[in-house]
């Protein structure tokens, strides 16, 4: 140490000032002015009107001034936590040997205009109207043609269409080209979606890009093509971006889907509910025809039971038994008068041996004749009667079966289930009627 300070005396030490000068001059010569990109932080307003913050980012901050000169020239307020451009150069400052960088310019970066312009967007169309619940109209549950304004090279329709498929949608799907962001994609958006709409049989829209930063979904955000898709006569959903990201576009449409994944799910969401409520109603229609047939093949079973019951061949058969028994009961009410007439012939020629039969014989020939013919007249006039009252119930019976009926200028009606109709209280308006006559069958309306 002693030899160091030998060579070198007090004099030949160079003062902070002129090092500090010496930085200065360094710095300030070699650097240039130029726009810096950082977040505010630090930031304080003297009453000198001179504004002081410092500019930072992930790794590092950078000190910085701006007088009142400068300051007065913004069109927007500074505050901690947004993102500036600021243009200035270098400068060392040396009563506190620090460098700093004197801003002379500063505005506002891209997210930050964004996000401000987006707000108020956002209030200008909602005082409007345009996001009202009332407005919105439900999404039809089995779309069968669907239109996609996105651009055909991009990831989001693959994904649209791979999700489409393996959730067993099936229908037609028309993509309307367009450009997603640059310049021009505002007015490829409005095009697109005006032949869309233009395009007869279209049941539902969607509108969207996969995720991007605020400028790259921009185009979405246009206040032209906001009030396009909400002026749509087609039902509309709006998938733009990722789960995070809001646009205008969302807030207009009928239904907003976090990613165009998300709404082809929600499409072939509805399409599954749609299968299974439609398996449901076939399972309930199959079970009440089921229950009808079963009904009629009961109501048919208990037809032919009562008509077997009514049928005139039946009475004609209990009739033909009832002719028989009298037969039989006449034949044997004969027989014992005959036997009683014998004996009494008998007892007759007996009183007539012990008596004087010159006398009587011809009487008793004569008795015995009138009697043989009323007998005969008696039996003849029974049996007649009983042939008579036969054919009477045959004539009967056979006048109670329904062909007689039908010949008779009647008809028998049914209703459509084969119910046999008694009476009209039982027939509403529009009812068919079959009717069946002696010649055939015709069916009636009910008027």
């Amino acid at each position: 140490m002693s030899t160091f300070l030998e060579q070198f005396g007090d004099d030949e030490a160079t003062s902070v000032t002129e090092y500090t000068r010496r930085i200065k001059r360094l710095l300030e010569g070699s650097i240039g002015p130029e726009w810096i990109r950082g977040e505010i932080s630090n930031f304080r307003k003297q009453a000198s009107g001179h504004l002081y913050f410092s500019l930072k980012d992930e790794s590092a901050q950078l000190p910085v001034v701006m007088f009142r000169g400068n300051a007065s020239g913004l069109d927007f307020e500074i505050r901690d936590g947004i993102e500036l451009l600021v243009y200035g150069e270098l400068s060392v400052y040396e009563p506190h040997g620090r460098y700093q960088l004197i801003a002379r310019a500063a505005i506002e970066s891209g997210q930050g205009r964004l996000h401000r312009e987006f707000e108020r967007l956002k209030k200008k169309l909602l005082a409007e109207g345009l996001f009202d619940k009332d407005r919105k109209r439900p999404l039809p549950e089995f779309p069968v043609h669907i239109g996609f304004i996105t651009s055909p090279s991009g990831a989001a329709v693959q994904d649209f269409i791979r999700i489409l498929k393996r959730r067993g949608w099936f229908g037609r799907l028309t993509v309307f080209p367009a450009k997603v962001q640059g310049v021009d994609a505002v007015q490829s958006l409005i095009r697109s979606l005006d032949t869309a709409t233009r395009l007869p049989g279209l049941d539902l829209l969607v509108v969207g890009r996969g995720g991007g930063s605020l400028e790259d979904l921009w185009c979405f955000n246009d206040e032209g093509f906001a009030r396009a898709l909400a002026e749509s006569p087609v039902p509309t959903i709006s998938a733009v971006g990722h789960e995070i990201d809001f646009s205008l576009s969302d807030f207009v449409a009928d239904v907003r889907a976090e990613t165009p994944s998300a709404a082809a799910e929600l499409i072939s969401s509805s399409y599954l509910e749609f299968l299974d409520r439609l398996e449901g109603a076939r399972e309930l229609l199959v079970e009440a025809l089921e229950s009808r047939v079963e009904e009629a093949r009961r109501s048919l079973g208990d037809m032919n039971a009562r008509l077997r019951a009514v049928a005139p061949q039946r009475s004609i058969e209990t009739a033909k038994l009832k002719l028989d028994e009298l037969a039989s009961r006449f034949s044997a009410g004969t027989r014992e008068a005959l036997g009683q007439f014998r004996e009494r012939v008998t007892i007759a020629k007996s009183n007539l041996l012990t008596t004087r039969p010159d006398r009587n014989a011809v009487r008793c020939r004569q008795n015995l004749t009138s009697l043989e013919n009323r007998f005969a007249r008696s039996a003849d006039r029974r049996l007649t009667r009983a042939r008579n009252r036969f054919q009477e119930l045959t004539l009967r019976f056979q006048s109670l079966s329904p062909d007689a009926t039908l010949k008779r200028g009647y008809a028998i009606l049914v209703d459509e289930k084969g119910a046999v109709l008694r009476s009209v209280a039982k027939l509403k308006k529009a009812d068919r009627v079959r009717a069946t006559l002696k010649d055939g069958e015709a069916w009636l309306k009910n008027e």
